[in-house]
């Protein structure tokens, strides 16, 4: 019985620092693969989701990069313990 402490103070960290991180391709345009790269980041706290529309996210993470012409747009999400982070990262010209 002593032992169980620690094993739930092991079992806790273990929650809280591990992490999971989807990729989602959203679109992908005929116009050719570019340099440049851009990422619009949005937090969300105790998984109340931040207010958010994806097509506003993408022009933000579009004009973040300086693209003009986007060629693909991914959204990433990463769950932590009590944090989840959107992303949405477009490559263009």
């Amino acid at each position: 019985m002593k032992q169980l402490p620690k094993l739930l103070a092991v079992i806790l960290l273990l929650v809280i620092i591990s992490s999971c991180t989807m990729n989602k391709p959203i679109c992908a345009t005929s116009n050719p693969l570019g340099e440049k790269q851009g990422v619009y980041s949005q937090i969300s706290i105790l998984g109340i989701p931040p207010i958010a529309n994806k097509n506003a996210a993408i022009a933000k993470a579009a004009e973040n990069g300086g693209i003009t012409n986007i060629s693909t747009v991914d959204y990433n999400t990463t769950f932590l313990f009590f944090l989840i982070k959107y992303e949405t990262i477009v490559t263009g010209n």
